[in-house]
């Protein structure tokens, strides 16, 4: 059994909560008022809006060291919202584990709406929750505790693939955002 630490407490923390303790593993959720409290969890899901990351980071130093830390972010240009805010050849979850090195980094749970992983379907489809990263014991593990709530993981590749992750996450969002698509619906994959 697992223990994953949710950071956040919006929809996609309860709603990935709800899948972690469907497969029978635990969970801890952490809001903005829980600095002061330790995370005990392996697994640290970063369940906020990118802008928000460094803060949680500098708010818990050492507390990531030797966990894998999931990032579920998408880097939108949150004043425009037609662009990403970070480098055209990089990802916010390298940013991110530039800023961690002695955690190991996944990207994942962003190509889907809360929606659709606490239904477990995207129209017709099974949920599917890519997972991108370096190490492929960190990204069995999730792949795992994803499985086992009732979704399909599906390994993306090592962790510069998050680019095409946020990429695509981008699309869903903008468009949810302008009403072409449902917040209950987007992207499905098919195997």
């Amino acid at each position: 059994m697992a223990h994953v630490s949710i950071i956040g407490t919006g929809t996609m923390a309860q709603a990935i909560s709800g899948v972690v303790t469907k497969g029978g593993n635990s969970v801890e959720l952490f809001g903005p008022s829980d600095t002061a409290q330790a995370i005990t969890g392996d697994i640290v899901v970063l369940a906020v809006p990118y802008p928000a990351v460094d803060q949680v980071i500098a708010e818990r130093p050492g507390q990531f060291d030797g966990k894998v830390v999931v990032d579920i972010t998408n880097p939108l240009n949150f004043e425009t919202f037609d662009s990403l805010v970070v480098p055209a050849d990089g990802s916010a979850a390298q940013v991110i584990a530039e800023k961690l090195p002695s955690s190991t980094v996944l990207k994942a749970f962003n190509t889907t709406f809360a929606g659709t992983l606490a239904s477990g379907a995207v129209g017709p489809l099974t949920t599917t929750v890519l997972i991108a990263g370096d190490d492929s014991d960190a990204k069995a593990t999730l792949s795992g505790i994803v499985s086992a709530g009732g979704l399909k993981a599906v390994d993306a590749g090592a962790l510069k693939r998050a680019r095409e992750m946020e990429a695509v996450g981008f699309l869903q969002l903008t468009l949810a955002a302008s009403e072409r698509i449902s917040w209950t619906g987007g992207f499905g994959v098919a195997a």
